[in-house]
This record gives structure tokens, C-alpha cells and sequence, in this order.
């Protein structure tokens, strides 16, 4: 009953305008189904550069558009704590070094040795005293006063020894100490020079000269020269249908009536909350002559294929499931892949049933 009412209403139609019907066949060919994207080019590896530091631009030693190698100084920033921070650095490095503490050493060493020869002195009279004591020559407080010598020259030579030993531990500790704080203090300083991580170019510098930056603010944009890709939003509702090797098809307002083949290598696996879109990376297989980052594009990613399939403009379908012969008649079709243009149909009709374009 339905498919009669659709037939009257068409059929009345057609009627009205006979003059400028519309018909054609249905015809076997290839048919692709494919899935909207929107994004932009950019180069490969392109990154923002930071600098880990609080300052002001110093010096700038590249330009917009300059090619740099891995390592390449960009920028360079200013920062008075930093400075300082290695220049006391050095001080405490120069006043630690063990040649600078050698006199102290030396006069340690010398102390030793005065005081082993006290103490041996001082053994030699005291072994004296003893026996002439033994042989009652001599009195007991001499022989106390004897020992007493020899017992103060022998502490006296192991606290020189221990001093000795407390200030080489003491030197080779601050040596050390102040080396690892002189190494810091010239990494510290060295984030203040922002350097390329790659060798390509310098597509943007966002800061100038005497303007104030921190670690958190982007001062370049760096990337390959030569070797480009696509960066694409596709919706939620259409991921599942993209795969890694998958055929782009892409259209950029800056070539004008030109596509260009590219292929997906790709897809990250997380949603953005806020546009619902997933982000999926491409590379070109024929680029244009001539690209740069941030160019605009639209592009088609082929999900599917068939050839040698019959297929029908979609401007012949009403409600996407019926279709009207010269006849007259109504006939329900089933239909398969889709583009923007044509359907693919799998039953109902054939290459011979002349279809009439709908009116509605």
C-alpha cells in the first residue's frame, strides 16, 4: 500500500514536468565508500622548543624559514641568578682544587714528620731514663717527666697524622663537591640557549629580543624541511572504519582542482572529549611541489572498494531504498557502498531497467 502511494505521488509528479524528466541506466563500475577528514599539513617531527628557564630573550640567531642542523643554537636567554649561580660556582670549584689546597697538605706532612722525630727523641731519653733508673741513677720524677715527654710527642704524632688524614677527605669531598656544582651551574646555564633537537628548519619564532619567556612559553617551531604530513580529525562515529595503509584522497585550497594520494600510517587512540574527533596521521604518496605547515586541507579516506559493481547516482534514489522506471513503476532496491555521488545496487534492478530521475 505504501509503495503505491509513493508510485502516485511520483507518477503525478512526472506528470506535471514530462518535458524535463530525467533518465539513465544503471551501469557496473567501481564504486569506493570512504570517510570525511579535515585537518592540516605538518612537517615531520614538527615541535614548539622551550627553554627550561625564566628570562629575557638575550639574542636571536636564526630567521624564519632558516635551515638548522641537530644542535643548532635557535635563541639564546638572559638570566642573572644563572649567571651568578656559575660564576660562584667556579669560585668554589677554584678554591676546592687540590693543587690550590697543596701547601696545606704539605704543611700537614711537614707537622708529621716533626712530630715523629719528637716522639722518637722522646723514646730514645725515656728507654734512657729507664734504666738509668734501674741502676738507681736518677730520680722517679724524672723518669715521670721523661715518660710524660714521650707520651705527649707520641699523641702529638697521631694527631698530626689524623689531621692529615681529615683534611686530604676534607679536600678530595669539597673537589668533588664543587665539580658536580660547577657541572650543574653550567647545565643550568646551558637551558638557557635553546638548540634544535633535529636537522630541518625554523618555521616560526614567537618571541623577539628583549621579550620576557619562561619555561612554559613555546619560542620556536621547529620541523623537517623536506618531508611532510597530513594531520586529520575524523568523527567518532567513523573511526572504526579507518585503518593504518588505508587510500587518502586530498584537496588543499592552495591547489585548486587537484587531488593528491596519500596513505594513512597513523591513528592515535584517544578521543578528544571536546570535538568528539580522533586524530589520524597521514603521509603522501604523489605530494604537491610545494608545502607548509599549517596548510588547510579536506580529505576522503577510502574504507572500502568494489569493482565492477552496478551502481546508480544517488540523485535516482528516493528515500535511499526505491527507485522509479520509465514504467512508471516503484521497486525497491537494496543498496551497498555509497559515495557522495553514486550508490551500489544489489538487488532489484539490472544494467537494462531505465531509471527516472525523482522530482520531488
Amino acid at each position: 500500500m505504501i509503495l503505491r502511494l509513493y508510485a502516485c505521488a511520483l507518477i503525478l509528479c512526472l506528470a506535471g514536468c514530462r518535458s524535463a524528466v530525467e533518465k539513465t541506466f544503471p551501469k557496473r563500475e567501481s564504486i569506493s565508500e570512504s570517510v570525511y577528514a579535515s585537518g592540516v599539513i605538518k612537517a615531520r617531527d614538527q615541535y614548539q622548543a622551550y627553554v627550561n628557564a625564566t628570562g629575557i630573550v638575550q639574542e636571536v640567531f636564526v630567521k624564519e624559514g632558516d635551515s638548522v642542523k641537530a644542535g643548532m643554537p635557535i635563541l639564546s636567554v638572559y638570566n642573572e641568578s644563572a649567571r651568578i649561580g656559575r660564576e660562584s660556582a667556579e669560585l668554589t670549584r677554584a678554591y676546592a682544587d687540590r693543587q690550590i689546597n697543596k701547601t696545606r697538605l704539605e704543611s700537614l706532612e711537614a707537622n708529621i714528620g716533626l712530630a715523629r722525630s719528637r716522639w722518637e727523641n722522646d723514646s730514645v731519653l725515656y728507654e734512657r731514663q729507664k734504666a738509668l733508673y734501674a741502676q738507681k741513677v736518677g730520680t722517679l720524677v724524672e723518669l715521670e717527666q721523661r715518660k710524660l715527654a714521650f707520651e705527649s710527642a707520641r699523641t702529638a704524632y697521631v694527631t698530626a697524622r689524623m689531621q692529615y688524614k681529615d683534611l686530604k677527605r676534607e679536600i678530595d669531598f669539597n673537589e668533588r663537591s664543587a665539580s658536580k656544582n660547577l657541572s650543574l651551574s653550567r647545565a643550568l646555564e646551558g637551558d638557557l640557549v635553546l638548540r634544535s633537537k633535529l636537522e630541518g628548519r625554523v618555521y616560526a619564532l614567537l618571541k623577539e629580543k628583549g621579550e620576557m619567556v619562561n619555561a612554559q612559553t613555546p619560542l620556536a617551531v621547529i620541523g623537517s624541511r623536506d618531508h611532510f604530513l597530513l594531520e586529520m580529525k575524523v568523527d567518532e562515529y567513523d573511526i572504526v572504519k579507518v585503518s593504518r595503509e588505508q587510500t587518502v584522497w586530498v584537496s588543499m585550497d592552495s591547489y585548486k582542482g587537484e587531488t593528491f594520494k596519500a596513505m594513512v600510517t597513523r591513528i592515535y587512540p584517544i578521543m578528544d572529549e571536546r570535538s568528539k574527533t580522533f586524530t589520524v596521521e597521514a603521509e603522501f604518496v604523489s605530494p604537491p611541489p610545494v608545502l607548509y605547515p599549517n596548510l588547510s586541507l579536506e580529505a576522503n579516506i577510502v574504507t572500502r572498494t568494489r569493482k565492477n559493481t552496478l551502481t546508480l547516482p544517488r540523485s535516482y534514489l528516493y528515500r535511499d531504498s526505491l527507485v522509479i522506471t520509465v514504467r512508471h513503476d516503484t521497486l525497491p532496491v537494496k543498496t551497498g557502498l555509497k559515495d557522495y555521488q553514486k550508490a551500489e545496487i544489489l538487488e532489484g534492478i539490472d544494467e537494462k531497467t531505465e531509471i527516472v530521475k525523482p522530482e520531488l
